[in-house]
Protein backbone atom coordinates (compact mmCIF):
# COMPACT_ATOMS: atom_id res chain seq x y z
CA UNK A 1 0.00 0.00 0.00
CA UNK A 2 1.32 3.52 -0.45
CA UNK A 3 2.23 5.38 2.62
CA UNK A 4 -0.21 8.37 2.74
CA UNK A 5 1.32 11.55 3.32
CA UNK A 6 1.02 13.50 6.30
CA UNK A 7 -2.24 14.94 7.24
CA UNK A 8 -0.35 17.29 9.73
CA UNK A 9 1.89 19.07 6.50
CA UNK A 10 -1.16 18.63 4.22
CA UNK A 11 -3.02 21.14 6.81
CA UNK A 12 -0.02 23.57 7.14
CA UNK A 13 0.69 24.23 2.83
CA UNK A 14 -1.44 26.80 2.33
CA UNK A 15 -0.08 28.84 5.31
CA UNK A 16 3.55 28.14 4.06
CA UNK A 17 2.49 29.02 0.40
CA UNK A 18 1.38 32.19 1.49
CA UNK A 19 4.54 32.72 3.61
CA UNK A 20 6.88 32.06 0.85
CA UNK A 21 4.86 34.56 -1.46
CA UNK A 22 5.02 37.43 1.69
CA UNK A 23 8.63 36.78 2.21
CA UNK A 24 9.39 36.80 -2.13
CA UNK A 25 8.63 40.34 -1.70
CA UNK A 26 11.50 41.13 0.06
CA UNK A 27 14.18 38.42 -1.07
CA UNK A 28 15.50 36.96 -4.34
CA UNK A 29 15.07 33.78 -3.28
CA UNK A 30 12.58 31.97 -0.67
CA UNK A 31 12.04 28.32 -0.08
CA UNK A 32 10.55 26.46 2.69
CA UNK A 33 11.47 22.50 3.98
CA UNK A 34 8.97 21.14 6.62
CA UNK A 35 9.15 17.86 8.03
CA UNK A 36 7.03 15.67 10.05
CA UNK A 37 8.40 12.10 10.11
CA UNK A 38 7.45 9.78 12.64
CA UNK A 39 9.40 6.51 14.24
CA UNK A 40 9.87 3.32 16.21
CA UNK A 41 12.79 2.45 17.76
CA UNK A 42 13.40 -0.98 19.80
CA UNK A 43 16.44 -2.71 21.13
CA UNK A 44 15.82 -6.01 22.71
CA UNK A 45 19.04 -7.66 25.20
CA UNK A 46 19.06 -10.42 27.63
CA UNK A 47 19.68 -7.49 30.01
CA UNK A 48 17.76 -4.73 29.01
CA UNK A 49 14.49 -3.62 26.81
CA UNK A 50 14.05 -0.21 25.31
CA UNK A 51 11.64 1.31 23.00
CA UNK A 52 11.32 4.54 21.33
CA UNK A 53 9.35 6.65 19.13
CA UNK A 54 12.96 8.44 18.54
CA UNK A 55 15.03 7.55 15.03
CA UNK A 56 18.16 8.50 13.69
CA UNK A 57 15.56 10.37 11.44
CA UNK A 58 12.97 11.50 13.39
CA UNK A 59 12.08 14.99 13.12
CA UNK A 60 9.24 17.96 13.04
CA UNK A 61 10.03 21.40 12.08
CA UNK A 62 10.85 24.06 9.40
CA UNK A 63 13.68 25.55 7.65
CA UNK A 64 13.59 29.19 5.21
CA UNK A 65 15.89 29.38 3.07
CA UNK A 66 16.56 33.16 1.51
CA UNK A 67 18.93 34.97 -0.24
CA UNK A 68 19.46 38.80 -0.35
CA UNK A 69 22.97 40.71 -2.10
CA UNK A 70 24.48 37.16 -3.04
CA UNK A 71 24.19 35.78 0.59
CA UNK A 72 22.11 32.78 1.58
CA UNK A 73 20.93 33.10 5.03
CA UNK A 74 18.40 30.28 7.11
CA UNK A 75 15.96 30.36 9.98
CA UNK A 76 14.66 27.39 11.40
CA UNK A 77 11.86 26.56 13.45
CA UNK A 78 9.45 24.40 15.37
CA UNK A 79 7.18 26.51 17.66
CA UNK A 80 4.54 27.40 14.94
CA UNK A 81 0.84 28.88 16.53
CA UNK A 82 -1.51 25.97 14.80
CA UNK A 83 -4.52 27.73 15.50
CA UNK A 84 -3.30 30.68 14.17
CA UNK A 85 -1.56 29.17 10.67
CA UNK A 86 -4.75 27.18 10.24
CA UNK A 87 -7.13 30.58 11.24
CA UNK A 88 -9.81 29.64 8.30
CA UNK A 89 -10.64 33.27 7.31
CA UNK A 90 -7.72 34.51 5.20
CA UNK A 91 -7.61 37.98 7.06
CA UNK A 92 -6.69 36.87 10.23
CA UNK A 93 -4.13 34.22 8.71
CA UNK A 94 -2.35 36.59 6.77
CA UNK A 95 -2.13 38.53 9.63
CA UNK A 96 0.19 35.88 11.39
CA UNK A 97 1.67 34.87 7.53
CA UNK A 98 2.63 38.90 8.35
CA UNK A 99 4.03 38.43 11.79
CA UNK A 100 6.51 35.00 10.79
CA UNK A 101 7.32 36.56 7.70
CA UNK A 102 8.58 39.68 9.76
CA UNK A 103 9.90 37.60 12.65
CA UNK A 104 12.41 35.69 9.88
CA UNK A 105 13.40 38.83 8.31
CA UNK A 106 14.29 39.98 11.95
CA UNK A 107 16.44 36.98 12.56
CA UNK A 108 17.62 37.57 9.16
CA UNK A 109 18.68 40.83 9.37
CA UNK A 110 20.70 39.76 12.79
CA UNK A 111 22.53 37.07 10.93
CA UNK A 112 23.96 39.55 8.87
CA UNK A 113 24.96 42.65 10.99
CA UNK A 114 26.95 39.85 12.70
CA UNK A 115 28.53 39.02 9.69
CA UNK A 116 29.36 42.23 9.00
CA UNK A 117 30.61 42.86 12.62
CA UNK A 118 32.78 40.09 12.27
CA UNK A 119 34.08 41.14 8.91
CA UNK A 120 33.18 37.25 7.76
CA UNK A 121 33.93 37.04 4.37
CA UNK A 122 30.85 36.60 1.99
CA UNK A 123 30.62 34.06 -1.02
CA UNK A 124 28.32 35.78 -2.97
CA UNK A 125 26.35 33.35 -4.75
CA UNK A 126 23.79 33.74 -7.36
CA UNK A 127 19.76 32.84 -7.23
CA UNK A 128 18.87 29.56 -7.54
CA UNK A 129 16.57 29.37 -10.48
CA UNK A 130 13.83 26.03 -9.68
CA UNK A 131 10.95 25.41 -12.50
CA UNK A 132 7.75 25.34 -11.34
CA UNK A 133 6.52 21.97 -9.89
CA UNK A 134 4.38 20.36 -7.83
CA UNK A 135 4.57 16.68 -7.14
CA UNK A 136 3.17 13.93 -4.72
CA UNK A 137 4.83 10.71 -4.14
CA UNK A 138 3.76 7.80 -1.87
CA UNK A 139 5.93 5.07 -1.79
CA UNK A 140 5.02 1.76 -0.98
CA UNK A 141 5.16 0.32 2.41
CA UNK A 142 3.11 -2.45 3.98
CA UNK A 143 3.43 -1.64 8.20
CA UNK A 144 3.96 1.76 9.12
CA UNK A 145 5.78 2.48 12.37
CA UNK A 146 2.97 4.38 13.92
CA UNK A 147 0.26 1.51 13.95
CA UNK A 148 2.73 -0.98 15.00
CA UNK A 149 1.68 -3.82 17.29
CA UNK A 150 4.66 -2.68 19.87
CA UNK A 151 3.62 -6.11 22.08
CA UNK A 152 4.02 -8.46 19.10
CA UNK A 153 7.45 -7.08 18.06
CA UNK A 154 9.22 -6.79 21.28
CA UNK A 155 7.63 -10.19 21.59
CA UNK A 156 9.08 -11.48 18.66
CA UNK A 157 12.29 -9.75 18.73
CA UNK A 158 12.93 -11.51 22.69
CA UNK A 159 12.34 -15.07 21.37
CA UNK A 160 15.07 -14.74 18.96
CA UNK A 161 17.48 -12.71 21.43
CA UNK A 162 16.58 -15.62 24.00
CA UNK A 163 17.68 -17.83 20.96
CA UNK A 164 20.54 -16.49 19.97
CA UNK A 165 21.65 -16.47 23.51
CA UNK A 166 20.97 -20.45 24.42
CA UNK A 167 22.34 -21.13 20.44
CA UNK A 168 25.97 -21.72 22.10
CA UNK A 169 28.24 -22.31 25.32
CA UNK A 170 30.37 -19.07 23.87
CA UNK A 171 27.32 -16.81 23.87
CA UNK A 172 27.42 -13.83 26.64
CA UNK A 173 24.23 -11.80 24.99
CA UNK A 174 22.13 -11.58 21.38
CA UNK A 175 21.13 -8.16 20.75
CA UNK A 176 18.04 -7.73 18.31
CA UNK A 177 17.71 -4.08 16.99
CA UNK A 178 14.86 -2.79 15.30
CA UNK A 179 14.14 0.63 13.81
CA UNK A 180 11.69 1.96 11.33
CA UNK A 181 10.54 5.91 10.06
CA UNK A 182 8.15 7.04 8.23
CA UNK A 183 9.63 10.29 6.25
CA UNK A 184 7.24 13.23 5.50
CA UNK A 185 8.70 16.31 3.19
CA UNK A 186 7.15 19.30 1.86
CA UNK A 187 9.31 21.39 -0.22
CA UNK A 188 7.89 25.22 -1.00
CA UNK A 189 9.01 28.03 -3.28
CA UNK A 190 6.21 30.49 -4.85
CA UNK A 191 6.87 28.56 -7.64
CA UNK A 192 7.20 25.12 -6.39
CA UNK A 193 4.69 22.63 -3.93
CA UNK A 194 6.72 19.30 -3.46
CA UNK A 195 5.83 16.12 -1.34
CA UNK A 196 7.05 12.68 -0.15
CA UNK A 197 6.65 9.98 1.99
CA UNK A 198 8.33 7.03 2.14
CA UNK A 199 8.80 4.70 4.70
CA UNK A 200 12.83 2.55 5.81
CA UNK A 201 13.71 0.01 7.61
CA UNK A 202 16.89 -1.51 9.50
CA UNK A 203 17.42 -4.04 11.71
CA UNK A 204 20.23 -6.10 12.91
CA UNK A 205 21.09 -9.49 15.05
CA UNK A 206 24.17 -9.22 17.43
CA UNK A 207 25.93 -12.14 18.91
CA UNK A 208 28.71 -11.50 21.94
CA UNK A 209 30.57 -14.73 22.43
CA UNK A 210 33.60 -15.33 24.52
CA UNK A 211 36.59 -16.91 23.13
CA UNK A 212 40.01 -18.19 24.32
CA UNK A 213 41.77 -15.02 24.46
CA UNK A 214 38.81 -12.22 24.20
CA UNK A 215 35.21 -11.52 23.17
CA UNK A 216 34.20 -11.63 19.54
CA UNK A 217 30.99 -9.41 18.16
CA UNK A 218 28.88 -11.33 15.46
CA UNK A 219 26.78 -9.16 13.88
CA UNK A 220 24.07 -9.46 10.42
CA UNK A 221 21.76 -6.69 9.16
CA UNK A 222 18.96 -5.82 6.95
CA UNK A 223 17.36 -2.75 5.86
CA UNK A 224 15.29 -1.79 2.73
CA UNK A 225 12.95 1.04 1.94
CA UNK A 226 9.84 -0.62 3.40
CA UNK A 227 7.49 -1.17 7.05
CA UNK A 228 7.69 -3.32 9.81
CA UNK A 229 7.05 -6.27 7.47
CA UNK A 230 11.01 -6.40 6.74
CA UNK A 231 11.97 -7.80 10.28
CA UNK A 232 9.52 -11.07 9.22
CA UNK A 233 13.08 -11.97 8.33
CA UNK A 234 14.86 -11.78 11.63
CA UNK A 235 15.01 -15.93 11.81
CA UNK A 236 17.37 -16.06 9.08
CA UNK A 237 19.13 -12.88 10.04
CA UNK A 238 20.05 -14.65 13.75
CA UNK A 239 20.85 -18.09 11.29
CA UNK A 240 23.62 -16.05 9.72
CA UNK A 241 24.82 -14.11 12.90
CA UNK A 242 25.40 -17.98 14.61
CA UNK A 243 26.98 -18.74 11.73
CA UNK A 244 29.70 -15.55 11.69
CA UNK A 245 29.98 -16.02 15.18
CA UNK A 246 31.26 -20.02 15.14
CA UNK A 247 33.72 -18.48 12.21
CA UNK A 248 35.05 -15.68 14.72
CA UNK A 249 35.63 -18.73 17.48
CA UNK A 250 37.20 -20.35 15.36
CA UNK A 251 39.07 -17.85 13.61
CA UNK A 252 43.51 -16.43 13.57
CA UNK A 253 45.48 -13.47 12.97
CA UNK A 254 46.62 -12.56 9.35
CA UNK A 255 50.16 -12.83 8.33
CA UNK A 256 50.70 -9.07 6.75
CA UNK A 257 51.30 -9.10 3.09
CA UNK A 258 50.03 -8.34 0.19
CA UNK A 259 47.11 -10.71 -1.42
CA UNK A 260 44.47 -11.05 -3.80
CA UNK A 261 41.10 -10.83 -2.67
CA UNK A 262 37.29 -11.00 -3.53
CA UNK A 263 35.06 -9.26 -1.47
CA UNK A 264 31.32 -10.12 -1.00
CA UNK A 265 28.84 -6.96 -1.42
CA UNK A 266 28.92 -5.73 2.24
CA UNK A 267 32.70 -5.08 1.62
CA UNK A 268 32.24 -3.74 -2.09
CA UNK A 269 30.14 -1.22 -0.60
CA UNK A 270 32.39 -0.30 2.10
CA UNK A 271 35.34 0.60 -0.29
CA UNK A 272 32.78 2.47 -2.67
CA UNK A 273 31.76 4.27 0.39
CA UNK A 274 35.22 5.36 1.32
CA UNK A 275 37.59 5.42 -1.34
CA UNK A 276 34.15 7.89 -3.88
CA UNK A 277 32.68 9.16 -0.74
CA UNK A 278 33.30 12.31 0.49
CA UNK A 279 36.19 12.65 -1.82
CA UNK A 280 33.45 13.25 -4.77
CA UNK A 281 31.46 15.28 -2.46
CA UNK A 282 31.67 19.03 -4.61
CA UNK A 283 31.19 20.82 -1.55
CA UNK A 284 35.05 19.93 -0.51
CA UNK A 285 35.58 20.54 -3.70
CA UNK A 286 34.50 24.30 -3.21
CA UNK A 287 37.22 24.20 -0.64
CA UNK A 288 39.89 22.23 -2.56
CA UNK A 289 39.69 19.52 0.42
CA UNK A 290 39.49 16.98 -2.19
CA UNK A 291 41.60 15.33 -4.88
CA UNK A 292 38.72 13.80 -6.71
CA UNK A 293 38.41 17.24 -8.08
CA UNK A 294 41.94 16.75 -9.89
CA UNK A 295 41.25 13.06 -11.54
CA UNK A 296 37.88 14.31 -13.21
CA UNK A 297 38.35 12.86 -16.80
CA UNK A 298 41.26 10.74 -15.69
CA UNK A 299 41.48 7.07 -14.64
CA UNK A 300 41.34 6.21 -11.15
CA UNK A 301 40.10 2.61 -11.80
CA UNK A 302 40.58 -0.38 -14.34
CA UNK A 303 38.25 -0.85 -17.10
CA UNK A 304 35.51 -2.89 -14.70
CA UNK A 305 34.49 -0.17 -12.43
CA UNK A 306 31.60 1.79 -12.94
CA UNK A 307 30.05 3.14 -9.95
CA UNK A 308 26.49 5.10 -9.55
CA UNK A 309 25.70 7.44 -7.16
CA UNK A 310 22.41 8.87 -6.56
CA UNK A 311 18.86 7.95 -4.23
CA UNK A 312 17.34 6.68 -7.56
CA UNK A 313 19.77 4.14 -8.13
CA UNK A 314 17.82 2.12 -5.65
CA UNK A 315 15.12 1.39 -3.36
CA UNK A 316 17.09 1.36 0.19
CA UNK A 317 16.95 3.66 2.83
CA UNK A 318 17.76 6.54 1.08
CA UNK A 319 15.56 5.71 -2.35
CA UNK A 320 14.08 9.08 -1.85
CA UNK A 321 11.91 11.74 -4.13
CA UNK A 322 13.66 14.75 -3.66
CA UNK A 323 16.54 16.00 -1.80
CA UNK A 324 16.11 18.76 0.75
CA UNK A 325 16.37 21.82 -1.74
CA UNK A 326 13.68 20.43 -4.20
CA UNK A 327 16.19 18.84 -6.58
CA UNK A 328 14.75 15.71 -7.89
CA UNK A 329 16.92 12.32 -6.96
CA UNK A 330 19.27 11.67 -9.27
CA UNK A 331 21.38 8.62 -10.43
CA UNK A 332 24.90 9.89 -11.42
CA UNK A 333 27.11 7.72 -13.31
CA UNK A 334 30.83 8.55 -10.61
CA UNK A 335 32.76 6.57 -12.68
CA UNK A 336 32.53 5.17 -16.29
CA UNK A 337 34.69 1.75 -17.21
CA UNK A 338 37.66 3.72 -14.71
CA UNK A 339 37.53 7.12 -15.70
CA UNK A 340 36.38 9.23 -13.03
CA UNK A 341 33.39 11.35 -14.56
CA UNK A 342 32.09 13.91 -12.10
CA UNK A 343 30.91 14.07 -8.39
CA UNK A 344 28.23 14.58 -6.38
CA UNK A 345 26.78 18.47 -5.81
CA UNK A 346 24.12 20.53 -3.52
CA UNK A 347 22.39 23.34 -4.70
CA UNK A 348 25.10 26.02 -3.76
CA UNK A 349 27.83 24.31 -4.32
CA UNK A 350 26.43 23.59 -7.91
CA UNK A 351 26.37 27.26 -7.95
CA UNK A 352 29.89 27.84 -6.93
CA UNK A 353 31.48 25.33 -9.22
CA UNK A 354 29.13 26.48 -12.20
CA UNK A 355 27.17 22.90 -12.92
CA UNK A 356 23.76 21.35 -11.88
CA UNK A 357 22.79 20.18 -8.39
CA UNK A 358 22.38 16.38 -8.80
CA UNK A 359 19.94 15.57 -5.99
CA UNK A 360 22.51 15.26 -2.71
CA UNK A 361 21.77 17.98 -1.25
CA UNK A 362 21.11 16.43 2.75
CA UNK A 363 20.44 17.85 6.56
CA UNK A 364 20.51 15.97 9.32
CA UNK A 365 17.51 17.70 10.05
CA UNK A 366 15.86 20.87 9.73
CA UNK A 367 17.50 22.30 12.31
CA UNK A 368 20.91 21.98 10.28
CA UNK A 369 22.60 23.64 7.45
CA UNK A 370 22.47 21.19 3.52
CA UNK A 371 25.72 19.40 2.79
CA UNK A 372 26.22 17.13 -0.13
CA UNK A 373 25.97 13.96 0.90
CA UNK A 374 25.90 10.08 -0.22
CA UNK A 375 22.59 8.50 -0.72
CA UNK A 376 23.34 5.16 -2.41
CA UNK A 377 26.91 4.60 -3.43
CA UNK A 378 26.96 1.91 -5.80
CA UNK A 379 29.41 -0.63 -8.21
CA UNK A 380 28.19 -1.98 -11.05
CA UNK A 381 27.46 -5.65 -11.93
CA UNK A 382 30.23 -7.57 -14.40
CA UNK A 383 29.68 -10.91 -15.81
CA UNK A 384 31.52 -13.45 -13.70
CA UNK A 385 30.31 -15.86 -10.88
CA UNK A 386 31.48 -16.51 -7.41
CA UNK A 387 33.03 -19.60 -8.02
CA UNK A 388 34.61 -18.61 -11.05
CA UNK A 389 36.67 -15.61 -8.84
CA UNK A 390 37.37 -18.14 -6.23
CA UNK A 391 38.94 -20.76 -8.60
CA UNK A 392 41.12 -17.50 -10.13
CA UNK A 393 42.70 -16.91 -6.62
CA UNK A 394 46.31 -18.87 -5.98
CA UNK A 395 46.24 -17.62 -2.68
CA UNK A 396 44.16 -14.89 -1.06
CA UNK A 397 40.97 -14.29 0.97
CA UNK A 398 37.66 -13.64 0.88
CA UNK A 399 36.69 -10.20 2.82
CA UNK A 400 33.20 -9.70 5.00
CA UNK A 401 31.46 -8.58 7.33
CA UNK A 402 31.99 -4.50 7.64
CA UNK A 403 33.68 -3.00 11.10
CA UNK A 404 34.70 0.66 10.14
CA UNK A 405 35.87 2.29 7.21
CA UNK A 406 38.68 5.68 7.11
CA UNK A 407 39.28 7.91 4.09
CA UNK A 408 41.24 10.50 3.50
CA UNK A 409 39.85 12.62 0.62
CA UNK A 410 42.93 15.04 0.12
CA UNK A 411 45.26 12.31 -0.31
CA UNK A 412 42.82 9.14 -1.86
CA UNK A 413 43.98 6.62 1.32
CA UNK A 414 41.74 4.45 2.29
CA UNK A 415 41.46 2.29 5.56
CA UNK A 416 38.62 -0.67 5.93
CA UNK A 417 38.60 -3.12 8.64
CA UNK A 418 36.62 -6.02 7.59
CA UNK A 419 35.54 -8.39 10.40
CA UNK A 420 36.72 -11.97 8.76
CA UNK A 421 38.68 -13.03 6.33
CA UNK A 422 38.19 -16.26 4.20
CA UNK A 423 41.74 -18.35 3.12
CA UNK A 424 41.66 -19.36 -0.39
CA UNK A 425 44.82 -21.92 -1.99
CA UNK A 426 44.52 -22.90 -5.25
CA UNK A 427 41.01 -22.13 -5.85
CA UNK A 428 39.60 -23.34 -2.99
CA UNK A 429 38.20 -21.95 0.41
CA UNK A 430 39.95 -24.01 3.04
CA UNK A 431 38.14 -23.11 5.61
CA UNK A 432 41.09 -20.67 7.86
CA UNK A 433 39.56 -17.57 8.98
CA UNK A 434 41.48 -14.52 9.70
CA UNK A 435 40.17 -11.92 12.35
CA UNK A 436 40.22 -8.73 12.33
CA UNK A 437 41.55 -8.02 8.75
CA UNK A 438 42.60 -4.11 7.99
CA UNK A 439 43.13 -3.51 4.35
CA UNK A 440 44.70 -0.48 3.32
CA UNK A 441 45.82 1.47 -0.09
CA UNK A 442 45.69 3.95 -2.22
CA UNK A 443 42.43 4.47 -4.10
CA UNK A 444 43.55 4.01 -7.89
CA UNK A 445 45.81 1.25 -7.42
CA UNK A 446 42.91 -0.70 -5.37
CA UNK A 447 40.29 -0.11 -7.84
CA UNK A 448 43.11 -0.02 -10.65
CA UNK A 449 43.36 -3.75 -9.85
CA UNK A 450 40.02 -4.95 -10.06
CA UNK A 451 39.93 -7.99 -12.38
CA UNK A 452 36.58 -9.79 -12.34
CA UNK A 453 33.12 -8.74 -11.46
CA UNK A 454 29.94 -10.80 -10.10
CA UNK A 455 26.80 -10.72 -11.73
CA UNK A 456 24.94 -10.15 -9.01
CA UNK A 457 24.52 -7.03 -6.84
CA UNK A 458 23.26 -6.32 -3.23
CA UNK A 459 22.89 -2.60 -1.34
CA UNK A 460 23.07 -2.50 2.31
CA UNK A 461 21.96 0.27 4.26
CA UNK A 462 21.76 -0.43 7.95
CA UNK A 463 24.06 2.56 9.13
CA UNK A 464 25.08 6.40 9.19
CA UNK A 465 27.53 8.76 7.69
CA UNK A 466 29.22 11.72 9.28
CA UNK A 467 30.38 14.90 7.57
CA UNK A 468 33.57 14.80 9.64
CA UNK A 469 32.77 13.57 13.17
CA UNK A 470 29.11 15.37 13.15
CA UNK A 471 25.89 15.90 10.51
CA UNK A 472 24.98 12.43 10.76
CA UNK A 473 22.52 10.90 7.72
CA UNK A 474 21.48 7.74 6.63
CA UNK A 475 23.45 6.33 3.28
CA UNK A 476 23.45 3.19 2.00
CA UNK A 477 26.06 1.37 -0.62
CA UNK A 478 26.92 -1.92 -2.00
CA UNK A 479 27.61 -3.87 -5.20
CA UNK A 480 28.71 -7.25 -6.79
CA UNK A 481 31.53 -9.79 -5.68
CA UNK A 482 34.91 -7.81 -6.75
CA UNK A 483 38.05 -9.59 -7.30
CA UNK A 484 41.06 -7.43 -6.31
CA UNK A 485 44.56 -7.05 -4.86
CA UNK A 486 45.22 -5.17 -1.59
CA UNK A 487 47.31 -4.96 1.43
CA UNK A 488 46.13 -6.89 4.29
CA UNK A 489 47.02 -6.82 8.19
Amino acid sequence: MKAKFSPYLSRLAGFFRELSEVLAEKYEYVSILSTDSKGLAVRISQRAKSVSSETMTTERGNVVRVLLDGLYSEYAFNDLDLEMALWPTKRQRMEYVQDMADLISMEIDRQRELLKKTESAIYKTPALQGQPQVMLSEMEAELLPEKADVKALVDRMSEISLKGAGSMPEALDCIVSCQCTHINKMFITPNQYLRQSYVYAEGSVSLIVKGDEDVKFAREGLSGRCGLELFNNLDQVLDKTILQAKDLLKAGRIEPGEYDIITTPEITGLIAHEAFGHGVEMDMFVKNRALGKDYIGKRVGSELVTMHEGAACSPSVTGYAFDDEGTLAGDVIEIDKGILKTGICDALSALRLNTVPTGNGKRENFEHKVYTRMTNTVFDSGSNTLEEMIASVSYGYLLDGTESGMEDPKHWGIQCIVSRGYEIRDGKLTGKVVSPVVMTGYVPDLLGSVSMASADREIEGTGGCGKGYKEWVKVADGGPYLKARARLG
